[in-house]
């Protein structure tokens, strides 16, 4: 009774049918029509790679602004988006046309990159699986979170948010059945900063953090 199930997760990506965009005003009219998927895909599965391609910037969309059009301000501004403190992807999406707009009129160009380093807009299949393993009481949260494949922290703390009917993790949903003994951990999941941290900090700072509660009620 009120166990929690430890999924893991995977991505199947493949083109998303936009075309490519080979210059910036390209990228904010492919960015303007492109479905939501593609949007997640590159804003928030980056996470999910084995490695970031350039670890200053979350999002592809900065990255190769930075890398391909050789422009660290716009690459700045879009960097510094962040997908879980905007209302929704639409919302993100007019805050990203916003800010290309606002660059577009500043320079005097429309800045391009050469042959091969086209901007691809991807989309991701999300494959969900059990591990096997559960987690029966609030307690035992810290320590099985370290044993966490960096997949199962995705899907339980960061896709989570697509799917629970509050928006938010899996983890703050099953502790909801247990009450006040559970107020205390889902309170300091709620605190927990994310936005740019890589999957390998969100796991540590979790553990610690919930450790803390622990430890606290020992």
């Amino acid at each position: 009774m009120n166990k929690f199930i430890v999924r893991d997760c995977t991505l199947l990506t493949r083109m998303s049918g936009v075309k490519e965009a080979a210059n910036l005003r390209e990228l904010r009219d492919r960015v303007a029509a492109c479905g939501e998927n593609v949007l997640y895909h590159h804003f928030c599965e980056t996470l999910l790679r084995p490695s970031f391609d350039y670890p200053d910037y979350h999002n592809d969309f900065a990255v190769w602004v930075k890398l391909y059009l050789d422009d660290r301000v716009l690459g700045e501004r879009l960097g510094i988006l962040d997908p879980y403190s905007i209302g929704s992807l639409e919302d993100l999406r007019e805050r990203m046309l916003d800010i290309i707009d606002e660059r577009l009129s500043e320079l005097p160009i429309n800045p391009a990159v050469s042959k091969g380093n086209e901007f691809y807009f991807l989309e991701a299949t999300t494959v969900v699986f059990e591990t096997g393993d559960i987690i029966e009481e609030p307690l035992s949260l810290p320590g099985k979170i370290a044993t966490m494949t960096n997949g199962s922290i995705f899907y339980h703390f960061i896709e989570a948010r697509r799917r629970t009917s509050r928006c938010t993790d899996d983890f703050s949903e099953w502790l909801s059945l247990f009450g006040d003994a559970g107020a205390c951990y889902t309170k300091t999941l709620c605190s927990v900063d994310f936005s740019f941290l890589t999957l390998a900090e969100m796991r540590r700072l979790l553990v610690e953090r919930l450790g803390c509660i622990g430890g606290n009620n020992g």
